[in-house]
């Protein structure tokens, strides 16, 4: 399972280390998306085959579907690690997420995402008054804290 935060840079050639504890999980080949909210998702191959799976039930004659795929295919790439234990994030995808050089990579169950650090601290902020009408919403699809 993918945990934890952690602050990184991105260097001038645009590549990231990535932390061991998260490079363990994910393994040697990977695959790098668009994510949502203005990150990038990195799931392990395991892991995006499941995604693909969820992706391949949606209808094809659906337009939001169709667009659905295009977001995360038409930008995902296979990524590996370095001898360093750094990834090669893509121009484009460095540039979807506005990530330039101080970055924060956030553990989320089954993926990573990666986030431009000062976007991150933005979005990351939930008052308690939201968290508890979240927890609220997440009760009535039946997850319970």
């Amino acid at each position: 399972m993918l945990l934890g935060e952690f602050n990184h840079t991105i260097d001038e050639k645009g590549r990231l280390i990535i932390p061991a504890r998260l490079r363990d999980d994910l393994g040697e080949s990977f695959v790098i998306c668009n994510g949502l909210e203005g990150c990038l998702f990195v799931y392990s191959m395991d892991e995006w085959n499941n995604f693909v799976a969820e992706l391949e039930t949606l209808p094809r004659m659906n337009k939001d579907a169709r667009i659905f795929k295009r977001y995360f295919f038409g930008s995902a790439s296979e990524g590996s690690f370095d001898r360093q234990g750094r990834v090669l994030i893509s121009p484009t995808l460095r540039k979807a997420a506005q990530l330039e050089k101080d970055v924060v990579l956030v553990g989320v169950q089954d993926r990573v995402e990666i986030w431009d650090k000062a976007l991150w601290e933005e979005r990351s902020q939930v008052s308690e008054e939201d968290l508890d009408a979240i927890a609220e919403r997440m009760e009535s699809i039946g997850i319970r804290i």
